[in-house]
């Protein structure tokens, strides 16, 4: 891989620890001011249900037509919240049947396919962040307020960015999601290890550097528009939830 390929590789792994970190810590302090506000564990997981309903309905209709695209049955649907241990929450599901572990990671995979697609869309195309994130790279605080400004003037912006947000907050896979994706990553590892004792390396990369980087590239083009989106609206919800906590009196544990 060349260093444009290494560079893309190193933009996104220093990319995926933020993303996971600011979706965990958005989610949970939504959750704490929905049961700050209603006092009520049940209607809070449902305020929290709708609110990101059009992601959750995107993430398990994927699952649903990308288990019928590869012949694979499917069982019950559902988008009613259920409480899991350990205080996770799952809000939706979708049973599919046993097969073969690269149909199983596909199925599993569908939802960031799609949702990555719907987000660099409309993260490129509806609110231009492709410049936010190009100003922000370059540590250029005049340009990153024109593109902040440029991308509130943008028609339709609040339905485009809770779109972008609900999407990129529910497209990761979930743990049962991600069950069949060892096997497979072990079958590309030891697929490469062969073709790296054949000699067939540099064959490889020479014609498949190009579209591993371009692979590469537009997966950090989804985790640069989430983690954007997550550190936009990161501040004022923190803020929201203390202003509340301080007004009862009491916070959430």
């Amino acid at each position: 891989m060349d260093k444009a390929g290494l560079g893309s590789l190193l933009y996104l792994l220093l990319l995926i620890v933020p993303l996971l970190y600011l979706q965990r810590f958005l989610q949970r302090e939504i959750q704490s001011i929905f049961l700050l506000i209603t006092h009520q564990a049940e209607i809070s997981m449902a305020l929290f249900s709708l609110l990101f309903l059009p992601g959750v309905l995107l993430h398990e209709v994927s699952h649903f037509l990308m288990a019928h695209l590869l012949g694979v049955r499917t069982g019950r649907f559902s988008l009613i919240p259920k409480k899991l241990g350990n205080g996770r929450l799952q809000l939706g599901y979708v049973e599919t049947a046993s097969t073969d572990f690269v149909r199983d990671a596909l199925i599993g995979a569908a939802p960031f396919i799609a949702g990555g697609i719907l987000v660099a869309y409309i993260g490129v195309s509806r609110l231009e962040f492709n410049a936010l994130w190009e100003s922000l790279t370059l540590g250029q605080a005049s340009s990153f307020r024109l593109a902040l400004k440029s991308i509130a003037d943008q028609p339709d912006f609040w339905l485009w960015f809770y779109l972008i947000f609900t999407i990129s907050s529910t497209m990761m896979p979930s743990a049962s999601d991600r069950r069949a994706w060892l096997p497979l990553i072990l079958v590309i590892v030891i697929f490469s290890g062969l073709v790296l004792v054949l000699g067939a390396g540099p064959w490889l990369l020479t014609h498949a550097g190009s579209i591993i980087k371009s692979a590469l590239d537009a997966i950090t083009i989804v985790f640069g528009i989430t983690v954007l989106t997550h550190l936009l609206l990161l501040p004022p919800v923190w803020m929201i939830r203390k202003i509340i906590s301080h007004i009862l009196g009491y916070q959430v544990v």
